[in-house]
């Protein structure tokens, strides 16, 4: 083993940090138990060496179902510390989905929480698969391998080594595996600590959004930097337990959709929360509607940063630290708080057109990015690596532009692009218009076919304001609209809305604009 090889394995971080701030705490369980980095990487190590010894070889994949639990950290970094590769799924899962991603992975074996234990033991047990075992979190058989005596040296391991096999949502098919490596890990870490948020010794980060995706991967910068990674009780996002444990553990800071950021601002909880406690809230994976940021800068004070990333360039395309979105708020300036910031440490980002030229200052096109943060492939699938990574360039499928001084501004994903009558329409436009209005608390805006347009524009509105009736509807349709036109050329004003309760989301809190054209298709009259 030497010494270069070790260093590789993002495991060593939390080897280096158990050595430095042996007592320091690693892992909390809302506001009680906490186990200390020496006691972590002890039982990394133990349960370990439990993996190999139940015949698992470096390399292979072992798969992470679970809601948010204390055990996913020291879980995550047993995988590592021993070769093998962590396939953390979305708990929510369908059986279904889920049978597709342990098939697709080859996943050997499986941490689980008691709602998956059943299947996945089922499963195990009749040879199905790969699978050989499904070990659930907190039982008896999970402390047997954490806590037996042996340790597992740390597993030499190359830079480009598989460590993270996430999987897409598969909005537009089946998910893709995007292999996440040692190396990618070590700059995704160090970029979230020089752009996103600096990280000292006893500084506390809450994971109310899965483990499973962003807050998961922002694990490792906090062990890298010797803080407390906190598992609320519920194992999800609540606004009142959230304030809560931002009171409890000083300098916390926390990972969250921009709905969730809204749920948070909205809530009668906030009145509770002392923001001298609270270091910061990252937002990401979808957009932050300037209103919102507005509301919640308001609300929470100069604590926001903003990072944007996909699976393919794990959270690290670019970003807004917290002084920049606080002085963006402080000069009013609409367009930079409407971005996504500029390219991360290490980050090349390239607005194309459809040669992969790149196109001048302001214009619209495809959002090109290269670096170390960008995967190495998609799992056993070689055409759509070819086709993603073409030119040396991961090519995200968002359309976006580059200001002067390298902020980029996000547009829609291209598969969003509106076309009606032959002008281009992005959705997000219509979308900021809808709610800079009073009486909308949410909006989703996407193109549906028309026999003489090509597209025209579908508003599904949640709105704060009762509608009881026909007529209640056709008034604020037409409040909506002539608002529209007082905010955005007329031709891009919706054409059919849509009011409904509540947008469907996914586990990120992503808006399923998929499901809301097959729910406008289905149910609008012939």
């Amino acid at each position: 083993m030497t010494p270069a090889a070790t260093a590789a394995n993002v495991a060593e971080l939390l080897r280096r940090t158990a050595r430095t701030w042996p007592r320091g705490r690693a892992v909390a369980h809302g506001e009680g138990a906490c186990v200390d980095y020496a006691t972590l990487a002890r039982r990394v190590a133990r349960l370990a060496a439990s993996l190999r010894r139940a015949g698992l070889a470096p390399g292979e994949r072992v798969a992470l179902v679970s809601r948010n639990v204390p055990g996913y950290v020291e879980a995550l970094f047993a995988c590592w510390w021993a070769g093998l590769v962590a396939v953390p799924v979305n708990a929510k899962l369908h059986a279904k989905e889920l049978a597709f991603v342990i098939e697709d992975s080859g996943a050997r074996f499986a941490f689980v929480d008691d709602a998956w234990h059943a299947a996945l033991s089922a499963a195990a047990a009749v040879g199905a698969d790969a699978l050989r075992d499904a070990v659930a979190f907190g039982s008896s058989a999970y402390a047997a391998l954490a806590e037996r005596d042996n340790e597992l040296p740390l597993e030499p391991v190359a830079p480009r080594d598989a460590a993270w096999l996430f999987y897409t949502s598969g909005t537009t098919g089946r998910p893709k595996g995007v292999v996440i490596t040692h190396g990618n890990l070590y700059a995704m870490t160090l970029a979230f600590l020089a752009d996103v948020l600096p990280v000292s010794p006893g500084d506390a980060i809450l994971h109310p959004a899965p483990l499973s995706h962003g807050s998961g991967l922002y694990v490792v910068p906090h062990v890298a930097r010797g803080a407390a990674n906190v598992v609320p009780e519920s194992g999800g996002f609540d606004p009142g337990e959230i304030v809560a444990l931002a009171r409890a553990w000083s300098g916390a800071a926390f990972f969250a959709a921009p709905t969730m950021v809204k749920r948070l601002v909205e809530s009668p909880a906030i009145e509770r929360l002392a923001r001298e406690d609270l270091k910061g809230v990252v937002y990401g994976g979808g957009p932050m509607y300037v209103a919102d940021c507005k509301a919640a800068f308001a609300a929470l004070g100069p604590r926001l940063a903003q990072i944007y990333g996909q699976g393919e360039s794990p959270m690290t395309i670019t970003a807004m630290d917290r002084t920049v979105v606080a002085d963006a708020i402080a000069r009013g300036d609409l367009h930079r708080i409407g971005s996504v910031g500029t390219a991360q440490l290490g980050i090349e980002v390239r607005i194309a057109g459809t040669d992969d030229a790149a196109l001048p200052t302001g214009e619209v096109g495809e959002v090109l990015v290269r670096g170390a943060t960008v995967m190495r492939e998609y799992w056993g699938n070689a055409e759509a690596t070819a086709r993603t990574l073409a030119n040396g360039w991961l090519h995200t499928g968002d359309l976006g532009a580059l200001d002067a001084d390298g902020f980029l501004t996000l547009k829609d994903r291209s598969k969003d692009l509106v076309i009606s009558g032959g002008s281009n329409i992005y959705p997000r436009e219509v979308e900021e218009a809808l709610l800079s209005h009073p009486d909308v608390a949410e909006a989703a805006v996407f193109g549906h076919p028309h026999p003489a347009w090509g597209e025209e524009v579908v508003a599904f509105v949640v709105a704060r304001v009762a509608i009881g009736d026909d007529d209640a509807r056709r008034c604020l349709e037409a409040v909506l609209d002539a608002h529209c036109r007082g905010e955005i050329a007329r031709f891009k004003r919706p054409r059919h809305y849509v009011f409904v309760d509540a947008l469907p989301k996914n586990n990120a809190g992503k808006v399923l604009k998929t499901a809301l054209r097959e729910r406008f298709g289905s149910d609008r009259p012939s």
